[in-house]
């Protein structure tokens, strides 16, 4: 028998909470706003490369090279403009402050499905919960927006622990954390190599949520009471926990 599982540790971002909107239209919006007509689909595009290049020179915003997630995240905002052809840096710096600030409230994110009745459900059957996610400082915040922050025991960002998912450290740090062993904790995501294998590695369960965004090809077989066609099917899923050991 598999032991008992007393913790799961979530992914938010397109697990919990998604954006209500694609980036480009909020930059769109925003630029707008600020006199600037930019197509979204070029601003779409631009972010893309600029995260992607930041990600890369700088990874997770850059703290051990002395950056802060804000310098981080306002950089991004600024090379997307410069790359989608908008070199006024003045109004740029206004449109970036207040991009940072839209994307910690409540208008820019919107629960998924089955959210806050899943996480209920679960702290019901007696499981503590927490956060591993690869954020900043304002998670806290937007969960809090949304009533969800109540459920967690913890709040574990990339931020904070100085280590961003497939990083096994922040796992383990998350596992220190609730005082439990690896065989006692199950992690939900919807990234493969994050949120599926990552954990596995440090020998926790996982559970792979996949929604309804395209998915690349996964470099294995994953069984397929590990998958998650939406959130509600977790609390069926944990049933298998108490059968079998599930990473056989």
């Amino acid at each position: 028998m598999a032991p008992r599982l007393q913790l799961l540790t979530w992914d938010v971002k397109d697990t919990l909470l998604r954006l209500r909107h694609p980036v480009g239209k909020g930059y769109a919006a925003e630029a707008q706003a600020h006199g600037l007509k930019v197509e979204a689909a070029a601003l779409e595009s631009a972010f893309h490369q600029a995260y992607k290049v930041q990600n890369q020179k700088f990874p997770n915003y850059g703290l051990s090279q002395g950056l802060t997630s804000q310098q981080w995240w306002l950089d991004v905002v600024l090379q997307t403009f410069h790359l989608a052809g908008v070199q006024n840096s003045n109004i740029l710096d206004s449109i970036a402050n207040k991009l940072y600030k839209d994307f910690s409230s409540a208008k820019t994110w919107q629960l998924l499905e089955g959210a806050e009745s899943t996480l209920r459900q679960c702290r019901e059957r007696g499981l503590r919960l927490g956060v591993v996610s690869n954020f900043d400082r304002r998670l806290e915040d937007i969960l809090a927006h949304y009533g969800l922050l109540e459920h967690f025991d913890f709040i574990l960002t990339s931020e904070a622990a100085g280590r961003a998912k497939p990083d096994p450290q922040i796992f383990r740090q998350a596992l220190q954390l609730a005082d439990v062993e690896p065989t006692q904790a199950a992690h939900i995501g919807d990234h493969y190599l994050n949120d599926y294998q990552a954990p596995r590695e440090v020998g926790m369960y996982s559970f792979l949520l996949m929604g309804t965004k395209p998915q690349d090809p996964f470099p294995g077989t994953i069984p397929k009471e590990h998958i998650l066609p939406s959130l509600p099917h977790l609390l069926v899923a944990l049933n298998h926990l108490e059968g079998p050991d599930p990473k056989q």
